[in-house]
């Protein structure tokens, strides 16, 4: 399943395919605010936009320092959290750090509290992350090993959890079953979130594995369905914006103006400035050709007008929904 959702890499439409939208079943966000935000201003709609772009500024760094150098490390897993949370703190130095039920408030789990506990055991899992030769698991069972390691050991005071979803991408990246980073198990968690933090809670009280490894790999194969439907659903359209575009506006069609609208399902002229390098000018002419040809649609937010890929935007909608009701 994950190779077939590797070889999609040829999609182009930005650097992460999909990235923002994947990453949008943040509670409370909604498409709008988080489409509409000025991604290269860092201008935002709401705080949750905010956070939904830290999240993928995050993701896209760490995958520029894995591909780099083919690691993982706890400096890589600080930056990475520092990126997500804004705040570069680093691993705790406090002890009182507590998981509490939700609903009771009971204490059901304390992490270690030390500071030096927390680096050797951050720092074994940092070897047990690059260490190919320490076990003879699957590398998506060490994945979900990761995964809880990480949580039990909590090092940051805010991020743990985003940034342990972070780490899972980039270690399938590491291990060379994805080429982007276009898996995002979030949304499976906080679907099955009662699940998920049940059987956190048994492996660290008794050593119950297999329900956990069951739990991501189930997570895994689901989401990389989803994905890969959604994929070739975003590339069919684009196939058949390419054909409009190349026989209905041959003056001004470019890879690059396909990419640019698949890239940003709201683009603006100051998107096709940059992603083209054209004038201003000629980033509203374009866009006004796309308009007239009935592949965008016009919208005004304050002083910025907005261009919609009605049909993208309405595939994203769709999948989403889709997998909400899953």
């Amino acid at each position: 399943m994950l190779a077939s959702l590797a070889r999609y890499r040829a999609l182009r439409i930005g650097k992460f395919p999909c990235a923002f939208w994947r990453l949008s079943s943040r509670p409370g966000l909604t498409a709008d605010e988080l489409f509409k935000s000025d991604i290269f201003a860092q201008q935002f709609i709401t705080l949750a936009a905010k956070e939904v772009f830290n999240y993928a500024s995050a993701l896209q760094d760490g995958f520029s320092q894995v591909k780099q150098h083919g690691l993982l490390t706890c400096n890589d897993i600080k930056k990475i959290q520092a990126a997500i949370e804004q705040k570069n703190a680093g691993f705790r130095t406090q002890s009182g750090t507590t998981l509490k039920n939700e609903q009771t408030g009971a204490v059901i789990y304390s992490p270690p509290q030390k500071h030096d506990e927390i680096v050797e055991h951050m720092s074994n899992l940092e070897q047990f992350i690059n260490n190919d030769e320490c076990c003879e698991w699957d590398d998506l069972v060490k994945m979900a090993v990761i995964h809880h390691q990480s949580e039990s050991i909590h090092p940051f005071y805010d991020g743990n959890g985003r940034t342990g979803r972070v780490i899972n991408v980039l270690y399938l990246i590491k291990q060379d079953l994805l080429t982007l980073p276009v898996l995002y198990l979030s949304r499976y968690i906080n679907q099955h979130k009662q699940d998920y933090y049940r059987l956190l809670q048994s492996v660290r009280e008794d050593q119950n594995w297999e329900p956990w490894l069951l739990f991501i790999l189930e997570a895994v194969e689901q989401t990389s369905r989803q994905t890969i439907i959604l994929i070739k659903d975003i590339k069919s359209l684009m196939q058949e914006y390419k054909i409009q575009l190349r026989e209905q506006l041959p003056k001004i069609y470019s890879q690059d103006l396909l990419n640019n609208i698949f890239r940003h399902p709201y683009t603006k002229i100051e998107f096709v400035m940059t992603d083209l390098q054209v004038h201003r000018n000629t980033a509203a002419k374009y866009l006004d050709a796309l308009l007239e040809l009935g592949l965008l649609s016009k919208h005004k937010l304050g002083k910025d007008n907005f261009y919609l890929n009605e049909a993208l935007f309405q595939l994203l909608l769709n999948s989403n929904e889709q997998q909400n009701q899953a």
